[in-house]
């Protein structure tokens, strides 16, 4: 155990895959916002909300290649 957290310190933190998740989770929160206001009868969402689901993709790869590059260095 006190090996894993020794392991854990020693690697530095890479500050794309907080950005990655903050990405992934405001494009979640999107399409959940669009299925939300499409039960309730809207029909003619913004279409600003319609490109903030691309977050979620973005955010998915963004998370991908930062843990691909990371573990590539080690």
């Amino acid at each position: 155990m006190n090996t894993l957290l020794s392991m854990a310190s020693a690697s530095p933190r890479s500050a794309v895959l907080p950005v990655s998740m903050i990405l992934f989770g405001l494009g979640l929160l999107a399409i959940v916002a669009i299925f939300a206001l499409f039960a309730a009868g809207y029909q003619n969402l913004p279409i600003w909300l319609n490109l903030a689901t691309l977050l979620c993709p973005a955010g998915l790869i963004f998370g991908v290649i930062a843990t691909v590059v990371r573990n590539r260095r080690r």
